[in-house]
């Protein structure tokens, strides 16, 4: 997750009525969420990724974040099955536009299963941590676990938090940065991730307490130690630079902060340098 990003897929926002039905927190104006996406795009393709645009989803304001529909293995895709009803209709979409950027998909989640991206974190490229919470289930970690028999899949139960009316994934807790080095919400961190982190000799950089809410944790590597995150978050930004990570910013108080997603939720990485997705 944290090898040089050369691909990647996004998705053009929408039509942004049904806000309200999809939990946004507070009504997005349509024109700042399309500049915030131009300008993400413009970000990416200047850090050396070709960037793959695909249709909005109408109707469906969280289509947008298209990490959370599916998983990508060096093997091909796993369409999943959000969590949230809403978006059950996004894996097919998705998997249509990956097969049309060149990406197999290789198999996909049924119910009772439910998993999305969000709760998905590759360790290396043997490991897969998932975290169960109101989006993602035991039974959707199960079926992974089947779906990718070479990979060792872990699951950490996530805290409540604040309930199910509010997006809690596992990327809102831990975002890899390198090999050796993640951000991460300690306080809220399943304590046998922490341990296992530990084990593996990653060192852990925390994110301001007070900017949480901001989606400090959720930045999207563009390469080892060089990511992309959201304007502001001054305190967590300065913890990150410290370590040596290269953070450059875009604005997100439309297009993510509204509606709880990060710069990792608003792309699907279609190929990395060293991974080979």
């Amino acid at each position: 997750m944290t090898a040089p990003l050369r691909r990647v897929l996004v998705r053009r926002p929408g039509a942004l009525e049904r806000w309200r039905d999809y939990g946004w927190r507070t009504e997005p104006d349509p024109a700042g969420v399309e500049a915030e996406h131009e300008a993400l795009r413009a970000a990416l393709a200047e850090a050396g990724a070709e960037v793959v645009v695909a249709n909005p989803l109408d109707g469906n304001p969280d289509a947008v974040y298209v990490f959370d529909p599916a998983l990508l293995t060096a093997r091909g895709a796993v369409l999943l099955r959000p969590g949230k009803k809403a978006r059950r209709g996004e894996p097919d979409a998705i998997g249509d536009e990956l097969e049309a950027a060149g990406v197999t998909v290789r198999g996909q989640l049924q119910a009772p299963a439910c998993a999305e991206g969000g709760d998905l974190v590759w360790l290396d490229e043997h490991t897969l941590a998932v975290g169960l919470g109101y989006r993602t289930n035991e039974a959707g970690a199960a079926a992974l676990a089947e779906a990718l028999p070479d990979i060792d899949v872990l699951a950490f139960d996530l805290p409540h938090c604040r309930g199910p009316g509010e997006v809690l994934h596992l990327m809102s807790l831990l975002s890899p940065l390198d090999a050796d080095l993640a951000l991460v919400q300690l306080p809220l961190l399943p304590t046998r991730l922490v341990q296992l982190l530990r084990e593996r000799g990653v060192e852990l950089v925390e994110v301001a307490e007070e900017e949480f809410d901001a989606h400090a944790c959720n930045v999207l590597a563009l390469g080892p130690r060089r990511v992309l995150a959201f304007n502001g978050n001054q305190r967590t930004r300065r913890r990150l630079e410290a370590a040596g990570v290269d953070v450059r910013v875009v604005d997100g108080r439309e297009l993510g902060l509204k509606g709880e997603g990060g710069p990792t939720c608003l792309t699907q990485p279609l190929h990395r340098a060293v991974a080979s997705l």
